[in-house]
């Protein structure tokens, strides 16, 4: 995600969007507004669906932001160039989020609070885990775009990408595990 923050001129996750326009109206740090919405986001789940609500998603909601604040306090991370590099950087923030949100909800140790609230909706819905995860970061971008987020069309292959990658990632490595357990 701090990857993503770096060439935010392209678009961001929506999830992102609006933790920049809340960062940008109310200070704070980006990761610090993450860490409000996920708890947010947890309190909401407690209600809807108490299956996602376990310690990985509160180590999830009080971790992710910590350390996307720290990369971006470090520097170490290649600034936007307004090349072809930012998109490269660009496509690899989106596929590591994706990959990456799969594989650690596979685990079983329990989804963010993110991935967890649209796992719940997506049950609760009957809609697929890409349908659910699309509806939700519309309804969080919109938010976000009134809020001023930085939205560029970056932003809606996010929304429209992501989730495709996010449903085969988890699907992936579910089937992974399931072997993997099966064959012990």
């Amino acid at each position: 995600m701090a990857v993503s923050v770096k060439v935010k001129y392209l678009g961001l996750h929506p999830w992102d969007v609006l933790n920049v326009a809340l960062f940008e109206h109310f200070g704070l740090s980006i990761g610090t507004w993450s860490i409000i919405v996920g708890l947010f986001l947890i309190s909401i789940s407690l209600l809807v669906r108490k299956k996602y609500v376990n310690i990985g998603k509160f180590l999830n909601a009080l971790l992710i932001g910590p350390i996307m604040d720290l990369f971006l306090w470090l520097d170490i991370l290649p600034d936007a160039s307004n090349t072809w590099t930012d998109y490269l950087l660009l496509f690899l923030g989106i596929l590591l989020i994706g990959l990456g949100g799969g594989l650690y909800v596979s685990g079983g140790v329990g989804a963010g609070p993110r991935d967890g609230f649209m796992l719940s909706i997506s049950e609760r819905t009957g809609l697929s885990v890409a349908k659910a995860r699309i509806m939700v970061e519309g309804i969080v971008l919109a938010i976000g775009f009134l809020l001023g987020g930085p939205v560029f069309w970056a932003t809606f292959i996010y929304t429209l990408i992501l989730s495709p990658i996010f449903q085969f990632s988890l699907k992936f490595f579910t089937r992974l595990r399931s072997k993997l357990e099966g064959g012990y």
